[in-house]
């Protein structure tokens, strides 16, 4: 039997019309519908599977309702499973998210029928060190942000590539980003876009004490090493600025390119359109 999995934004009520319409739809055609604990919410219906379990279910592909947000967490879920997803747009930017309701079933009509093809994304896989012992992991599909707390003081770090020294910075935080990732926190700090198929990370410091402190732009090849001299302040790992862990002084954070990568479906829309409509970009 076909299996679909659905992962859904809390507290969004166009969802408690759209949800069993979508069910009839996935029914009618022969599949198999696995619902998030959210997605189950809206319908009253108690099976339900937690995010982290849809992965072993092996549905051919997922679909998320939501925005943004809820496309990231969806993907660190199933990117180990390498399993597909498409992203319907219920929130306010849908940068990821760039199916809108009015396309969601010609867009399932196509993927149904092998016509929608599937655009991968890189994704950085960051582990945080302490004293030598590895003390969280994780995989990010837009970005690993280091920042300071909202009172304290500037922050200093210190940047290695593949062990060799490049720059110790001062500033509120430093974002290492994805090229997907590229056109979130790291663009809003100053950041370059980036196509997404370029092998490439960003790390941009985040109001930096210093006109010469960058962005850089680097290969994913590399290792990048981050060792935080907080000097007492609080700091704070963050991955797509969702989940994370507090820092301590001399913790190292260390990132490299994920051996995962999300599948993302794409419709006939470019990246350059994409940045028209959601950014703006290149309009009076």
């Amino acid at each position: 039997m076909k299996s679909v999995a659905i992962i859904s934004k809390p507290e969004k009520p166009e969802l408690e019309q759209l949800l069993p319409e979508l069910l009839s739809w996935f029914h009618e055609r022969g599949y198999h519908v696995w619902l998030d604990h959210e997605s189950a919410a809206y319908l009253g219906d108690t099976q339900s599977i937690e995010r982290s379990e849809i992965g072993d279910k092996k549905p051919q592909y997922v679909v998320v309702l939501g925005g943004d947000g809820t496309l990231l967490a969806a993907a660190r879920a199933v990117a180990p499973a390498r399993i597909p997803i498409i992203g319907v747009n219920l929130g306010s930017l849908g940068f990821l998210t760039e199916v809108s309701v009015s396309e969601l079933y010609p867009t399932l009509e196509a993927v149904d029928q092998n016509c929608c093809p599937a655009e991968k994304r890189s994704m950085v896989h960051c582990q945080l060190l302490r004293n030598g012992q590895r003390i969280a992991d994780y995989h990010a599909l837009n970005d690993a942000v280091v920042n300071k707390s909202a009172i304290a003081r500037l922050v200093e770090f210190d940047l290695f590539l593949d062990q060799v020294f490049v720059s110790n910075y001062k500033a509120d935080g430093v974002i290492v980003s994805t090229p997907t990732g590229s056109t979130a926190y790291s663009l809003a700090a100053g950041g370059p876009i980036l196509m997404p198929s370029v092998d490439a990370f960003v790390i941009c410091p985040v109001c930096p004490h210093s006109l010469s402190h960058r962005p850089l732009v680097v290969r994913d090849s590399v290792e990048i090493t981050l060792i935080v001299r907080s000097g007492g302040e609080d700091a704070f790992l963050s991955i797509d600025g969702q989940v994370g862990v507090p820092m301590e002084d001399g913790d190292v954070v260390s990132c490299r390119k994920s051996e995962y990568h999300a599948d993302l479906y794409r419709m006939r829309k470019t990246f350059f359109d994409i940045l028209r409509t959601k950014l703006k970009m290149g309009q009076r």
